[in-house]
């Protein structure tokens, strides 16, 4: 029996309010690829049979007329989603003076009834490296028709730091048989003399650098879309006054780890993470793939 091939969902719905532009589509390889060209490049060399989008209406037409089934001739299925304040369940409506979008969890759960086989989720501006995505089609090709064993791709948090400012990660502790035992967002991390240091509102504390930590590469089977649907309804009815709340991955798997209604399996690469969550970071990530294309690991332009 064929194994199924993998999705890759890639949740590209969001501004880059520090960035100041929309980072997506921004050309950041010899032929004007985007970061997300990268992602879906990786991908498709990995085994993943289908590629979707999350974005919005409001820059809908320029996304799809970039990011779609010609650009990347055929080799990989495409399909796109949209997330938008008003996708919520019945019987509940945006408060007044929300602005800021529901959140990641929030985004996937978009993918629901488009997505119906084993699939990773990644963030459109992170450059995650092509083992990640080998290790994490690897595992997803054998879960076959099997529920509630997931996992992620996590980082030494080191090889994940902006030198142009701090950065949001989740620090995770694994268990002795590699599974998530709990996963804690940490949204200021940057390294200080030297030291990594994660400032807390409790204090500051220094991380070691090979502590693990997500960087939002995550593995499902689709049951995650019901109990996402289901916990969402909750959120609401718990966060609905506070106008600046988000439905996070995070909330979702620690609740389902810690209840014992699934284990995600924690998937270690050595691999060196970059992005653009600041402006300054852009000349650094394009100067890491030039090298990359000298050392033979991409073509100087992906798609001819």
């Amino acid at each position: 029996m064929t194994p199924v091939k993998p999705t890759l969902l890639v949740l590209a719905a969001g501004m880059g309010s520090r960035y100041g532009s929309l980072k997506q589509m921004d050309g950041v390889g010899p032929g004007n690829e985007a970061i997300i060209d990268y992602s879906v490049y990786d991908a498709i060399r990995a085994g993943f049979g289908k590629v979707v989008f999350v974005i919005r209406h409001s820059f809908a037409d320029e996304f799809n007329s970039i990011f779609n089934k010609e650009r990347y001739g055929g080799r990989i299925e495409v399909a796109t989603v949209y997330q938008e304040l008003d996708c919520l369940p019945e019987g509940f409506t945006v408060p007044e003076g929300r602005e800021k979008p529901w959140g990641t969890n929030h985004a996937v759960m978009m993918a629901d009834g488009v997505i119906n086989e084993p699939f990773a989720i990644i963030n459109a501006d992170d450059f995650y490296g092509a083992d990640a995505y080998r290790i994490m089609a690897e595992y997803l090709t054998t879960l076959g028709g099997s529920q509630n064993s997931y996992c992620m791709v996590s980082y030494q948090v080191g090889k994940t730091l902006s030198e142009n400012g701090s950065v949001s990660r989740g620090v995770c502790s694994v268990d002795s048989d590699g599974y998530l035992s709990s996963m804690v967002e940490h949204t200021k991390i940057e390294r200080v003399d030297g030291r990594i240091v994660s400032h807390l509102e409790t204090g500051d504390v220094t991380l070691d650098e090979n502590t693990p930590v997500s960087m939002n590469f995550f593995g499902f089977t689709p049951e995650y879309f019901t109990y996402s649907k289901e916990y969402f309804a909750t959120f609401l009815k718990d966060n609905m006054a506070n106008l600046k709340s988000e439905f996070f991955i995070p909330l979702m798997v620690n609740k389902l780890c810690s209840e014992g209604t699934a284990r995600m399996r924690v998937l270690p690469t050595p691999s060196q993470w970059f992005g653009v969550t600041y402006k300054e970071d852009k000349p650094v990530l394009m100067a890491k793939i030039r090298t990359l294309i000298d050392e033979g690991v991409y073509p100087e332009y992906l798609w001819k």
